[in-house]
């Protein structure tokens, strides 16, 4: 992708609508997604690194993620964002590197999450970031204590708040807040901090009107879209495997003799972990 590929990335995120991301993982769900009318296309961290094999979790190698992405900018017709953890590192030069050989490869823009990090520590990495790529990149800062529930009530929205200033200020573009879905404190967060904000969501128009009508100007759907994929192969193979056994559950339970054929995060990761 070119340098005005990646202003108009930039510029999805200050259009009349909010921009919105169905991820994906691969160069086929790429083509489809595209397929499918998608202004632009980003990857899930966790689904990409599950389509290769590993779990999710800063665990998957470098070569892996570049080749994987390689294959997907040959496909992609419009900008693509990668998700990539917490840089594989703790070092800010290697994240740097990273950030400026996916720059190379054409990509418009990246996530970079704190996780259970120091605020400190991913502010170092998107400044180190700012220096390699300068405008080559446009940042979305994720911060986890929504997610990882780091804090609680208003301390929670003092400490996002906190972090996104923090992260802006060391050159973020954006700010990405997975595990929020609260109207007021969207509001509230919309109001404190001077940044398009980025929050994960399932498939649900509603839902995606009503806080893009708070100021949200970005929507992604993380695994969601991969697990939902994976389900239905999951279903297949236990149809296939047992044609003759019913699905009945008890609750959450799986009657015996029955298959399990229900797919979440903790399920998929597991399986790779």
């Amino acid at each position: 992708m070119s340098g005005h590929s990646v202003q108009s990335f930039k510029a999805l995120h200050q259009g009349e609508r909010p921009l919105v991301l169905v991820n994906i993982w691969d160069a086929a769900s790429a083509a489809l997604v595209q397929a499918g009318g998608a202004q632009a296309l980003a990857t899930s961290s966790a689904s990409l690194a599950w389509s290769l094999g590993y779990a999710d979790g800063d665990v998957l190698p470098v070569q892996e993620l570049l080749a994987a992405v390689g294959r997907i900018v040959r496909v992609a017709r419009v900008p693509l964002t990668v998700d990539i953890e917490g840089g594989y590192s703790d070092d800010p030069a290697r994240v740097a590197e990273l950030a400026r050989q996916l720059a190379h490869l054409g990509v418009a823009g990246i996530n970079l999450e704190d996780g259970t990090g120091t605020v400190e520590s991913l502010a170092e990495k998107i400044g180190a970031i700012r220096a390699a790529v300068a405008d080559e990149l446009f940042i979305n800062a994720r911060t986890d204590v929504y997610l990882r529930g780091l804090a609680e009530g208003e301390a929670a929205l003092v400490e996002t708040i906190r972090r996104l200033q923090t992260y802006r200020q060391a050159g973020a573009d954006g700010g990405f807040v997975p595990g929020l879905l609260d109207e007021a404190i969207v509001a509230q967060l919309v109001e404190a901090v001077a940044m398009p904000l980025n929050l994960m969501v399932t498939a649900d128009s509603t839902l995606i009107a009503r806080m893009a009508v708070l100021g949200i100007r970005r929507f992604s759907m993380g695994p969601g879209p991969f697990l939902q994929a994976y389900g239905a192969l999951l279903a297949q193979a236990g149809t296939m495997a047992s044609p003759v056994e019913s699905e009945t559950r008890v609750g959450a339970r799986i009657m015996p003799g029955t298959t399990n054929t229900e797919l979440d995060f903790g399920r998929m990761n597991g399986l790779l972990g």
